[in-house]
């Protein structure tokens, strides 16, 4: 989980929709409270890291990870960009081949 959770920043940081997409079950969700929206899919997750990390110059900043089982995480991130800065959480859930089925986001 914590390569997974690496490469996912580092993806994010390098604005490379296709690889950070890369690492994404199809079906994949991410369900962000902050923003009041869902986005399911590929086509969902591709809008989100288009809108949220390259159309506002995010770069994350991993503060920690706590593994909850083996198929989740919780993981603490700083975040800057145009909007400023803030902390945020993301619970990760992956499925059986290691795809990251499922983020829930908030921040604090």
């Amino acid at each position: 989980m914590q390569k997974l959770v690496e490469a996912f920043i580092a993806t994010a940081n390098a604005f490379d929709v296709d690889r950070a997409l890369s690492l994404f079950a199809t079906d994949a969700v991410i369900d962000d409270v902050s923003v009041g929206d869902a986005f399911v899919g590929t086509d969902g997750v591709r809008q989100y890291l288009e809108r949220f990390f390259v159309g506002y110059n995010t770069r994350s900043r991993l503060l920690s990870i706590e593994l909850l089982d083996g198929f989740s995480s919780d993981v603490r991130l700083d975040f800057t960009g145009y909007f400023g800065h803030e902390i945020g959480m993301l619970k990760i859930t992956i499925d059986p081949d290691g795809l990251i089925r499922r983020i829930d986001a908030d921040l604090e």
